[in-house]
Parts: structure tokens; sequence; C-alpha cells
């Protein structure tokens, strides 16, 4: 018999996500937490989102944080890596072949 532990994230008594670190979890809780801010922001805002739309974009702005950061201090869009290009090359020819 093996014993796991596992993380779970709970939000208003509903199961998010499981992890096996307690390192990923709160990650993961924290994220959320800046998707609600931000869902929260944008419904201070006169942009006529419904309540869905406002939690799916906070929710988007939170996962991107590095990449709108990065938008926010020099007003570019982030250089994709090359390993990420390289990725969706890989997976273009993938899919044309198939």
């Amino acid at each position: 018999m093996a014993v796991e532990i596992k993380y779970v994230v709970v939000r208003k008594g509903e199961e998010k996500m499981t992890f096996a670190s307690k390192k990923e979890a709160d990650a993961y809780d924290k994220m959320l937490d800046m998707a609600e801010v931000f869902s929260d922001w944008l419904t201070t805002s006169q942009l006529e989102l419904d309540e869905q739309q406002g939690e799916a974009l906070g929710l988007f702005l939170a996962e991107n944080k590095d990449a709108l950061q990065h938008i926010l201090r020099s007003g570019k869009l982030p250089e994709e890596s090359s390993d990420s290009t390289e990725d969706d090359a890989t997976t273009l020819r993938a899919v044309k072949s198939a």
C-alpha cells in the first residue's frame, strides 16, 4: 500500500486543481487570487462585460502576468523563445503531414 500526499486548491467550496507539491498548489492559488483581483478591477471599469467574461479575462491576465509585465514595462510584445518557436514549427509540420 502506498501513501500519497495531494494538495488540493479549493475556491468557494469547489475543487479547482490537485497538485503533488505544496509549492505548485500555492503558486496556482496565488494566480487565482490575482485573477480575482483583475476580475474585480475590470467590473469597476466602463467596459461592458458580463461576469463570465470578466472572470475569463481576469484569469487570462493572471495566467499571462509575465507577458503583461513585459508589455507594461517596454510597450512591446515579448519575443517568443526559440524553444517555443521550434515546438510550434514541429507541431505545424506534424499537422501538415497528417
